[in-house]
């Protein structure tokens, strides 16, 4: 089964020119680093310690936050890499203040740039995060004697089944891995019955937080929203920014000074987002815009990354997309820990866990469509939408995650 996985990733390598010139185009990637994924490699490896992580995109590296900056201050690491599939995510990597600091876009996983990409960094340690598993990668560091962790692993039902119907090459594939340090408990019934061995269930690490600096909100922003009644929709996906904007158009019926804050999931859909918001007869002002907000602004649409946590501060009612749609959902903690009532569809099962701990402590609605999202809106509105005590609960657990998981990783 490992010769069919090769063949179609070389097959892959071969077509990567015309994807790569297409990501280009979709400004999905970025024209002076793409060849970094194809095994070119400008950034310089330092004698010593390298420790190397790797996470698919945005989610999985703020995830690891915390990690890599208790790991900063480690004398004993001379070097940290840190690999990611998407543009958005280097962007996450590129504010980390250190020199220790490199980013590199993973490489495509043929066997060649594999052993290529190994050889030049010569990590001491690998942790993948989530469910980031690549076959020709973990087979060479295996056979490099390069220890291997599955930090905050996650494996879904249906990554399970895909795994189990390649069951051979899955046995060799996890039992390559040293540790597992899982962010559920059912991801721990999912490992053992692929033959993984050393599992541990310390906690999800996404309720740690990260020490970056918090970034001040605009001035004048800030003074538009003095007399303002704000929700905030934040990770959505196609179609619900639409629902978001009917919903306010509902509040507006009730809510005069009714103001929305949508962060996209993908900002590079800003553009068709706008448009589509302004067809339903919406005002929307953009976040890059230096023009003042009009007075009659409708909608707030954030088109830049890392700023989540200070609209989440404005609003205090946060609606989280990914849930409207079969997408599973996008990780509620942050929004929670900043003393947000939440919003969510029931499509959540990428992180439901946590959204069961949330319902339980009473800072969570589930909604199906846009009356629903309105009326749960104006109902948190006319409420105390304050949850300092879950603040305080999030942190707590999020430290003692935090602590016990930089334990296991042993570095």
């Amino acid at each position: 089964m490992l010769t069919i996985y090769r063949i179609f990733i070389n097959i892959i390598f071969i077509l990567s020119p015309i994807i790569i010139l297409i990501r280009l185009i979709y400004k999905k990637e970025d024209i002076r680093r793409f060849k970094e994924k194809i095994g070119f490699f400008k950034k310089k490896k330092l004698k010593g310690k390298l420790i190397w992580f790797h996470g698919a995109s945005v989610g999985e590296l703020k995830s690891v936050l915390p990690i890599i900056e208790k790991l900063i201050k480690n004398s004993a690491v001379d070097q940290i890499l840190i690999t990611s599939n998407t543009l958005s995510s280097s962007k996450i990597a590129k504010k980390i203040e250190s020199k220790k600091i490199i980013h590199q876009f993973f490489p495509i996983d043929t066997n060649f740039i594999s052993k290529k990409f190994i050889k030049y960094w010569k990590p001491s340690k690998v942790i993948f995060i989530d469910s980031e598993i690549w076959p020709n990668t973990i087979k060479n560091l295996k056979e490099n004697g390069i220890p291997i962790y599955l930090l905050n692993a996650r494996i879904t039902k249906k990554t399970f089944e895909k795994w189990f119907f390649f069951k051979k090459i899955a046995k060799e594939i996890f039992l390559s891995f040293n540790l597992f340090l899982t962010s559920n408990i059912e991801t721990i019934r999912y490992l053992k019955k692929l033959s993984a061995k050393n599992i541990k269930y310390i906690g999800n690490l996404k309720f740690s937080e990260t020490e970056e600096k918090n970034l001040k909100i605009n001035n004048k922003f800030k003074k538009f929203c003095i007399k303002k009644k704000i929700w905030c929709a934040s990770s959505t996906h196609d179609n619900e920014e639409i629902i978001c904007g009917t919903a306010h158009l509902k509040l507006k019926k009730k809510i005069k000074n009714i103001f929305t804050i949508i962060i996209p999931r993908h900002i590079e859909r800003s553009k068709n987002i706008k448009i589509n918001l302004e067809k339903m007869g919406l005002k929307v002002h953009l976040d890059s815009s230096q023009k003042s907000i009009l007075k009659d602004t409708d909608i707030y649409l954030v088109d830049s990354y890392g700023k989540t946590k200070l609209f989440f501060n404005e609003s205090k009612i946060v609606f989280l997309g990914g849930s409207l749609i079969d997408h599973g959902g996008q990780n509620p903690i942050e929004a929670a820990r900043l003393g947000c009532k939440i919003l969510a569809g029931k499509n959540i099962y990428n992180f439901k866990e946590i959204y069961q701990f949330l319902k339980k402590k009473n800072i969570l609605q589930y909604v199906h469509d846009s009356k629903t999202l309105a009326k749960k809106i104006n109902l948190f509105l006319n409420k105390d939408t304050s949850s300092e005590n879950i603040k305080k609960q999030i942190n707590y657990l999020g430290k003692k995650i935090l602590d016990k998981t930089y334990k296991e990783l042993n570095f």
